[in-house]
């Protein structure tokens, strides 16, 4: 089955409530048995690293891997049975025959050489979002996971609440009728940024800490002296590392997007923003995505909008001003969403509407059970890597049409831009010597 199909069936399978398995035929790595507890090693013991940790849990930590020392020193008082590693290379080196699945919770520039690693060693993976720095990571991971059959997911943890599940069967029962646009917000002026008003990189040499191999920490990305606002959290903010505040925070939201709209690759993408920098992302970005139409439904325009509050656009067609949401616009009606909460807007409209009869099951508990589940043969992982992959693509082609300036016409099928080559550097990294992916 090809992996289109595949991520086609297992989201149809959700919204119908059918509870179709579709094995993984050759993978070496399932359990023995669906009640036996999986062996996990997770990478990156940072903020969600830590989180992430302590919702798989339940199963057994074999292993500990941060480049960070008193973070695995930490947490091995924890799991006193796991062995600690640095270098996530020498723990699958070691250890491989006792892992079965990885989790991935790593700086973005790190995700590629990591999860790919272990899945060509025939470890089922779960990576946090966005699913690779570049669009060539993202097509190696999702083309790895299908070539090694191993059971994968991104972590987009919003993907098993019910509300987004609500919101779902609402825009695909026409509740609003044909959605021709979407806006998609996350206004924090900034992102989650420390260093606020840090633009250009800085230049001084700041001692790298004891506990810290900074080596590793940069991996495959240029070199650059050790500095704070890179490490622990900013990296988010600086090209070689990370994607912006679109690359932290869109794939979250667009996942809804996605999810509810059947999309997969856009055809066109342009960005406008605050004048390029060469080393830091935009402190404030506006995108917009052209997707096709797709069998019965209507083509749609999704435009993200960061770090500048509320959009006027959304604030025009009536809606409170919210800091951070999506807003479906249909034909009939709209659909205003958030995390938790949702509304049909405008309420005197829809006062008496009557909901449609709830169709894709509750989750089983949380998006890292789902997956480890899986992993044993139990259910499914919904955003596994041929779904996570053209949503992180398209997050990241709104970086390159912000950074090339223009718009850009895109063919998913060759990976490449029709009406532009400068496009292409910004397409695949040239790791750094001694890294490879």
């Amino acid at each position: 089955m090809d992996s289109l199909n595949r991520r086609d069936l297992l989201r149809n399978a959700a919204l119908t409530g059918v509870g179709v398995y579709l094995s993984s035929p050759s993978s070496s790595a399932l359990s023995a048995s669906p009640n036996e507890k999986l062996n996990i090693a997770c990478v990156g013991l940072g903020n969600q690293g830590q989180h992430n940790l302590g919702l798989v849990q339940s199963q057994n930590i074999v292993a500990l891997c941060d480049v960070d020392d008193e973070r695995t020193a930490m947490f091995g008082a924890k799991y006193p049975a796991a062995k600690r590693f640095a270098d996530f290379r020498v723990m699958l080196d070691k250890m491989s025959p006792e892992i079965d699945a990885v989790v991935v919770t790593t700086p973005n520039h790190t995700h590629a050489t990591i999860a790919v690693a272990a899945m060509k060693a025939g470890k089922h993976c779960y990576c946090e979002k966005p699913l690779a720095h570049s669009i060539h990571e993202v097509r190696e991971m999702q083309r790895v996971a299908t070539e090694q059959n191993v059971v994968s997911q991104m972590g987009t943890q919003n993907h098993a609440g019910s509300n987004y599940r609500r919101v779902v069967e609402l825009v695909q029962s026409g509740a609003i009728g044909a959605v021709r646009k979407v806006h998609v917000w996350f206004g924090r002026p900034g992102g989650w940024r420390r260093f606020k008003h840090l633009v250009d990189r800085p230049t001084e040499k700041t001692p790298i800490p004891k506990n810290l191999n900074w080596d590793l920490w940069v991996g495959p990305a240029p070199m650059q002296n050790f500095h704070p606002v890179y490490h622990p959290h900013d990296w988010h903010y600086w090209w070689d590392f990370g994607n912006g505040t679109i690359g932290n925070m869109a794939c979250h939201y667009l996942d809804l997007v996605f999810w509810a709209l059947n999309l997969s690759a856009p055809t066109a993408v342009e960005a406008v923003g605050p004048k390029v920098h060469p080393d830091s992302t935009p402190f404030w970005l506006e995108c917009h995505w052209q997707f096709p139409q797709r069998q019965a439904r209507s083509p749609v325009e999704v435009v993200w909008h960061h770090g500048r509050g509320c959009p006027q656009a959304v604030q025009d067609l009536g809606v409170p001003a919210a800091e951070n949401g999506v807003l479906f616009v249909g034909d009939d009606g709209l659909l205003m969403a958030d995390y938790d909460t949702h509304a049909l807007l405008p309420e005197n409209q829809f006062r008496d509407f009557t909901r449609p009869e709830p169709t894709i099951p509750e989750s089983i508990g949380c998006h890292r059970r789902e997956w480890f589940e899986a992993c044993k043969g139990n259910g499914q992982a919904l955003c596994d890597f041929d779904y996570a992959a053209p949503l992180t693509e398209t997050v990241l082609l709104g970086n390159i049409a912000f950074r090339v300036g223009g718009k850009i016409q895109w063919d998913s099928a060759r990976m490449t831009a029709t009406n532009t080559d400068q496009v292409d550097r910004y397409l695949q990294r040239e790791y750094r010597k001694g890294w490879t992916l």
